[in-house]
């Protein structure tokens, strides 16, 4: 397979968003974010080390920054970045890790990024959360007084919590506070609970930078990417300055820069509603958003909108340029209508094939689908990305071998040999630190579990056991969340299974607002195979996106509707209920208290309900998709 360099491939096209505190801009895809912030502190560096001067860096951790680390780590290895005269401030620590733990914000910094460049040893300060009592207040002087003498900081990196932390600062921290202990907030904790294996693992307290100290930086970056940060951006971006948000501090800084990719940005009014913000080009997209928007506004279905309903939330501009009311709610009506497919596929035999990152998405987010694609006579094959394997529980762990151990005995089969694994198993499980990564023993025993899970999920709706597919990619073979970046022998992977099944049509998550950023990475995967094809002039099959796990396409995004039966729901239940390691309680359940099959569920029939709430056919439930658009994610 010949690869293509995506990273220099996506032209990073920043847009401007309007009706924000400070400056924003929208980027389409994650990666192009990760390029453009990578690209601006390159570019600090470079003009300081002509001037013969340092750059002092406040950074992150995080899932957020991880892509622009990765993009200066290939300036450094392939453009010759020289990152020698860099100073390094870690912005923030748990309290009471061992240093060598991989949850470590100081061992997090170095394997992501400080190991692969040439940042001298000496010029890297990191907190240290293994301090108690009086040392602690010493410790945070001290490194204050070392930003301080540095000249303090160029820039700041800066990634954003649900709560509108920056570093740890809190909600209510003092503006002015500078490095210190603090105690964490219960959100932060809830988002930090799978890098644990379990919130109640999660430290609660930790060291940060203080704000004080952060706004006296001369520049600063703050990068946001994902549904799960929209609700919060638009806070710290439109809202007034409060201590409850402390990122809103930001609106006062004189050189801040905000770079969001386009679900991040999606509940701002430049995103999401342009036209309560003046004038537009408008073009079918925006028709049909602001059309929608207006029958959930006025809480009327599309064809009895009026010319009054337009004027009275301020879409004058479309009424003028393209109505009267009844021919604008006329043609989004048809372009709905449109949307709704019995046949997904077609009805001539094709050749289908889902991606499902983890060993469930694929039934709980397109069982249905998958149960009409079965029927409609098409070849359907499954391919589970990952194992799984860190997402099951340990006391499901020890069941399994226990009950394999009395299953040999049963049936006389090296009953001694499953005895020295029940024990080995059992050590390994009393002796495991809360948020220790498994054993490999334990880690084989987990992944098969959700591989027989999976196979029986993917039978109960109909697909054929020869066609489900176990890839195992080796990016997510860490034994914990964190993983490696996207490889060769990941995308050859994938390559060789594409050339193997030869679909059609191709089903990839599109559920970014993952709190694993497993699917983002999966997808990502996929996309560079395709586009390495697309290069070659290769044809490609048609690629549909799917969510359901942790939220749905909003009404003006779906692109194909599939309707399910009261009949197909249930079978579909029946799917998601043979991953018995996921039912009940999850171990890793993101901040929806729901189970799997309740929330996808509560997705299909609420689409279906926003499709008889503008006028269209009350089905039961839908299932909801969209279409590639030919980008990375």
């Amino acid at each position: 397979m010949t690869s293509v360099d995506l990273t220099r491939s996506s032209v990073s096209k920043a847009r401007p968003i309007l009706g924000t505190h400070m400056p924003a801009f929208v980027f389409d895809t994650g990666m192009q974010v990760a390029r453009h912030a990578a690209q601006i502190i390159a570019r600090l560096i470079r003009e300081r080390s002509e001037l013969g001067q340092r750059t002092v860096l406040g950074l992150p951790t995080g899932s957020t920054p991880v892509g622009t680390y990765r993009e200066l780590i290939r300036l450094h290895r392939n453009e010759g970045l020289d990152l020698s005269s860099v100073v390094v401030f870690g912005l923030d620590e748990y309290v009471g890790l061992p240093i060598d733990s991989p949850q470590s914000h100081r061992e997090w910094l170095h394997e992501h990024f400080l190991k692969h460049v040439n940042i001298q040893p000496e010029n890297i300060y990191l907190l240290d959360g293994q301090l108690t009592g009086g040392d602690i207040d010493l410790h945070c002087r001290r490194y204050d007084e070392a930003i301080q003498h540095t000249g303090g900081f160029d820039l700041v990196l800066l990634g954003i919590g649900r709560n509108g932390h920056i570093g740890y600062n809190e909600p209510f921290s003092v503006r002015k506070s500078r490095t210190r202990l603090c105690t964490l907030d219960p959100i932060t904790r809830q988002s930090a609970a799978s890098d644990f294996f379990g919130e109640d693992n999660v430290p609660t307290q930790a060291l940060t930078v203080g704000l004080g100290t952060i706004l006296a930086a001369r520049r600063v970056l703050l990068l946001a990417l994902g549904e799960h940060k929209a609700s919060i951006m638009r806070e710290t971006l439109e809202g007034t300055i409060t201590d409850r948000v402390p990122a809103t501090f930001l609106q006062d800084h004189g050189d801040v820069r905000v770079l969001l990719d386009v679900a991040a940005a999606g509940k701002l009014t430049g995103v999401d509603t342009p036209w309560l913000l003046g004038n537009l080009d408008w073009d079918d997209s925006l028709i049909k958003r602001a059309v929608l928007w207006l029958c959930q506004q006025t809480g009327k279905a599309l064809l009895k909108l009026d010319d009054d309903d337009f004027r009275r939330h301020d879409l004058h501009q479309l009424l003028r340029h393209h109505g009267p009311a009844q021919r604008i709610a006329h043609r989004v009506f048809r372009w709905m209508m449109d949307t709704i497919e019995y046949h997904p596929a077609g009805r001539e035999p094709k050749v289908a094939l889902c991606f499902s990152p983890h060993p469930d998405d694929d039934v709980i987010s397109m069982g249905g689908t998958l149960i009409r694609l079965v029927e409609d006579g098409h070849r359907v094959h499954v391919a589970y990305m990952t194992s799984g394997n860190i997402a099951v529980f340990d006391h499901d762990a020890r069941r399994v071998a226990d009950m394999v151990t009395e299953y040999n005995r049963l049936f006389g089969i090296d009953h001694d040999r499953s005895q020295d694994i029940e024990r080995a198993v059992r050590y390994e499980l009393k002796n495991k630190k809360p948020g220790q990564p498994d054993a490999e023993t334990i880690l084989k025993i987990k992944s098969l579990i959700r591989w027989s899970e999976a196979r029986a999920g993917a039978l109960q709706v109909g697909c054929l056991e020869e066609d489900l597919h176990f890839l195992d990619l080796p990016f997510y073979r860490t034994g914990t969340i964190a993983k490696r970046p996207v490889g060769a022998e990941d995308m050859q992977i994938i390559s060789d299974l594409l050339e193997r099944v030869k679909p059609q049509q191709v089903y990839v998550a599109g559920d970014l607002a993952d709190p694993h950023g497993t699917h983002r990475v999966c997808a990502e995967a996929i996309f560079q195979v395709l586009l390495s094809w697309k290069a070659q002039g290769r044809e490609l099959p048609e690629v549909l996106l799917y969510r359901g796990a942790w939220q749905e396409y909003a009404l003006h995004e779906i692109e194909i509707a599939v309707p399910l039966s009261p009949s197909d729901l249930m079978l579909k239940r029946r799917a998601i209920f043979m991953h018995e390691s996921q039912k009940d309680e999850a171990l890793f359940p993101g901040s929806d208290p729901r189970e799997f099959w309740q929330r996808a569920e509560d997705r299909n029939k609420g689409t279906a309900g926003s499709y008889n709430q503008i006028g269209l056919p009350e089905y039961f439930a839908i299932e909801a998709f969209t279409r590639w658009n030919g980008n990375p994610v």
